[in-house]
């Protein structure tokens, strides 16, 4: 009997040695990750969103950002590709393209005066939720900033899109393409708000831009390039 339990008790005290190295070595990796806290958590994530801003979004702000850009390019809104077609189809065409290149260029000026806006939106950012962001998808911060911030954004870059219409000469360019559509024959008036239109498409293009760099630094080591991204990073690497 001793013979069969000693074999036994070995086999036991093994594995338990065994599963106990591994709940050690458990343990000491969360130590280790709980060295990094909550805010440097939260300060990687910012840093990352500000630099989805300086790599990203500030192209946009460049002559024909939005336009040039077939990630972001702000097409004609549905309910006036019945005008687009009605204008190229009289010959018109030149003048529908002005206004979708009026309209692209007021999102780039839009962004350029609004992107302070973003960058305190991104400071004011909680670390509440910091480490289920990081742990989240490849777009998860940008997700979280869009969901708290797009409604406040939208009140304050409205009158800059409203502007900035103005600014480029996009409300003329398009007040004669209305005009222009509305006298043809057999056709049902138009008169869209345009300054919605591009603030939602304006915002929408942004928050693209940036997630686009947070999918490189989740992603691709190299585009750490801060140590605070390193090693923060590298804790989702593990996930």
């Amino acid at each position: 009997m001793k013979k069969i339990l000693f074999p036994v008790l070995t086999l036991f005290f093994v594995t338990s040695c065994a599963e106990l190295q591994q709940a050690t070595k458990q343990l000491a990796d969360i130590q280790n990750q709980g060295n990094i806290g909550q805010l440097q958590i939260s300060n990687a994530l910012k840093e990352a969103l500000e630099l989805g801003i300086s790599q990203q979004v500030v192209n946009l702000t460049k002559n024909n950002g939005f336009y040039n850009n077939s990630l972001v390019r702000i097409p004609v809104p549905e309910e006036l590709q019945k005008v687009e077609k009605a204008l190229r189809a009289a010959g018109l065409g030149s003048l529908a393209d002005e206004g979708i290149k009026a309209m692209n260029n007021a999102a780039s000026v839009a962004v350029k005066e609004a992107t302070p806006i973003f960058v305190d939106a991104i400071k004011n950012m909680t670390i509440t939720d910091a480490k289920n962001i990081l742990m989240g998808g490849n777009n998860a911060a940008t997700q979280y900033l869009q969901k708290s911030t797009t409604k406040s954004l939208y009140g304050k870059f409205n009158p800059i899109i409203k502007s900035s219409f103005n600014k480029v000469g996009a409300d003329k360019v398009w007040k004669e393409i209305i005009t222009t559509y509305n006298t043809l024959p057999m056709v049902q008036k138009v008169n869209p708000d345009l300054t919605d239109y591009v603030t939602n498409e304006a915002l929408d293009g942004v928050f693209t831009m940036i997630a686009k760099e947070e999918v490189d630094i989740r992603s691709n080591v190299n585009a750490r390039t801060t140590n605070l991204l390193k090693s923060v990073f590298a804790l989702q690497d593990k996930k």
